[in-house]
């Protein structure tokens, strides 16, 4: 028998990308909305009275006073260094050395694995996230255990081996030829099953060499369907980096196309130095871009430019990029998002930072017709927000004139506390 439940409340719905086109014209808030679900998925959208007469028997839940948002979707996250998150002073390259390449070498152990992958899972959904694209290690047993951890919780979640060959401790190197051959048991294993996908992952161009960048170019040419994930141009010194690494490419980006790794389904994190011929190569493309606005100041890096990059129709996504960003919660690197926009003369609207949460990050991770939007069809992955979850909040809220008056202060004061509850496929995890 079929388990329906009626949820009635606020409704944030999207039609359009707002980022290239008026936000009043692409997404909206309904005030006096609801959402029908029914094994799992979104089967009705549209009038409470309305859908509670043609279904009289579906389980009401009532989120009056609550806005009914899909799940957040982070689209770029490392959860190996979930333990490590908010590491002092370190900018790129002294902080991966510092911190990150330390704390990876734990994850050779399969038990320190898979409590880290339950922990880091269980600390997002608290935070309202139902949809992660994770880097793991070189270890497989690390995509395993987020992957078997994900699987437990009925998450749609991405993830990958992460491949690197040079310019690294010896315990975290691996070969281009072993790179190739775990990333292929790794991916016929895991891509596709049930709501898990893979992506090939290279960490970047400095830590692997051109033949690694070759063989992972191969296996995605072999694998089309799996996304390829990496970082792209986030410090200066990164980027004078990689020009001599690889002397003969045009850019940072070339170091990547060159090898086979630029296509549709690349999704490239950071991105804030970008040549107009990288602009250009990644529109023509179709690739994704991932803002991950709190690592991106805690780090020291720079201020992406959305606004601009959106202009340049080039597909855009949000992220938490734990831990070198400084919060699980989208909530907040939402409220980055908005201070960067600021900083670079565009003040992001609601509707705008609540899209690049759910449905152009699901897009950029080619997963909005699975998740991202509230609309017949797509999963029943839900967050729903509280929008006068703290006093200080509550108080501003209070003096909202229009619901966007009302939403902005969850956005920019909002952390777990505004998360009042969490649905993944249809149930409602206990929090």
């Amino acid at each position: 028998m079929s388990t329906q439940f009626l949820l009635t409340g606020a409704t944030f719905e999207t039609s359009g990308n707002p980022m290239t086109s008026p936000w009043q014209d692409a997404v909206r808030i309904n005030t006096s909305g609801a959402v029908l679900t029914e094994n799992g998925r979104i089967s009705a959208v549209g009038n409470p009275d309305e859908l509670r007469a043609a279904h009289p028997r579906a389980n009401p839940v009532d989120y009056s006073g609550k806005l009914i948002c899909p799940g957040f979707v982070d689209a770029h996250a490392h959860y190996p260094q979930t333990a490590m998150i908010a590491s002092w002073g370190k900018q790129l390259i002294d902080w991966l050395n510092s911190y990150t390449f330390p704390e990876e070498m734990r994850f050779a152990d399969a038990g320190f694995a898979r409590e880290t992958a339950a922990r880091y899972l269980d600390l997002i959904t608290a935070h309202g996230t139902t949809t992660v694209c994770s880097y793991t290690t070189i270890h497989p047993a690390s995509v395993d255990a987020f992957f078997d951890a994900a699987q437990a919780r009925n998450m749609a979640v991405v993830a990958g081996k992460t491949c690197m060959d040079r310019n690294a401790p010896d315990g975290l190197k691996d070969t281009p030829q072993s790179a190739y051959d775990d990333s292929k048991a790794l991916l016929e294993r895991w891509h596709g099953r049930d709501r898990l996908q893979y992506a090939i992952t290279p960490r970047f161009s400095p830590t692997s060499t051109p033949e690694q960048l070759q063989a992972m170019g191969a296996l995605w040419a072999e694998h089309p369907d799996c996304l390829m994930q990496t970082h792209l141009s986030e410090q200066p010194d990164e980027v004078a980096w990689v020009a001599e690494l690889f002397p003969g490419a045009r850019d940072y980006l070339d170091t990547y196309e060159a090898h086979g790794l630029l296509g549709k389904r690349g999704v490239f994190g950071h991105a804030i130095y970008l040549t107009d011929r990288e602009k250009d190569r990644l529109a023509e493309t179709g690739a994704a871009l991932v803002h991950c606005p709190t690592s991106n100041t805690f780090i020291g890096s720079g201020l992406m430019d959305v606004a601009g990059l959106a202009a340049h129709d080039i597909r855009l996504g949000l992220a938490t990029d734990t831990g070198g960003g400084s919060s699980f919660s989208m909530l907040r690197t939402m409220a980055a998002a908005y201070e960067i926009a600021q900083l670079r003369g565009t003040a992001l609207h609601a509707a705008q930072l609540l899209w690049l949460a759910t449905a152009g990050s699901a897009d950029s991770l080619h997963m909005g017709d699975e998740i991202g939007r509230l609309r017949p069809g797509n999963a029943a992955d839900l967050t729903i927000l509280n929008l006068a979850s703290t006093p200080a909040i509550a108080q501003r809220h209070a003096r909202a004139t229009d619901i966007w008056e009302a939403v902005f202060p969850t956005i920019m004061m909002g952390d777990d506390r505004a998360v009042a509850d969490v649905w993944i496929n249809g149930e409602r995890i206990a929090r």
